[in-house]
């Protein structure tokens, strides 16, 4: 049995890409007011927001557990609309001896993308399960960011 593993999931929503790209790449902490029951804090440690080498904490809850990620903002790709995020403390790191998120919006039609997100990661033994439900648990924030952008009202622009 292989100790690294990489899993792949996308999901279509009614969100340009630019727009999803933005929440993730430069205003992570803006997603517990998207998606509260999953994601309760996102708190800047060091950087600053939109930028690599940011050090952030997300307080969410996974599998009906509160747990705690302190990630550093690894990567961002404005022309690919990526963000890579690799894992360097927390919960995740429990079990796994390395992990990335990376997350990329693909425009498709009018306001809508494809968000497409990998997890690439290294167990610490056999014994650990695949993050399977750390994924699903992904494309279910994507839908509630879908759902906070489709429901919001909008502003006037100055």
């Amino acid at each position: 049995m292989t100790l690294s593993g990489k899993m792949e999931a996308e999901v279509e929503i009614k969100v340009s890409a630019e727009t999803f790209h933005d929440v993730f790449s430069c205003r992570p902490h803006h997603v517990s007011n998207m998606s509260p029951a999953k994601v309760q804090n996102v708190d800047l440690h060091e950087g600053d927001w939109g930028k690599p080498g940011t050090v952030i904490s997300w307080s969410y809850v996974h599998d009906g557990v509160a747990k705690i990620s302190k990630q550093v903002i690894e990567a961002i790709d404005d022309v690919k609309l990526s963000t890579t995020f690799k894992v360097i403390g927390g919960d995740i790191t429990t079990e796994f001896k390395n992990f990335k998120f990376i997350v990329q919006a693909t425009p498709k039609g009018e306001g809508s993308c494809l968000v497409h997100w990998t997890l690439e990661y290294e167990k610490l033994n056999e014994n650990v399960p695949d993050p399977r439900t750390l994924l699903e648990l992904l494309i279910h924030l994507s839908k509630d960011i879908e759902e906070h952008h489709l429901t919001q009202k909008p502003t006037a622009q100055a």
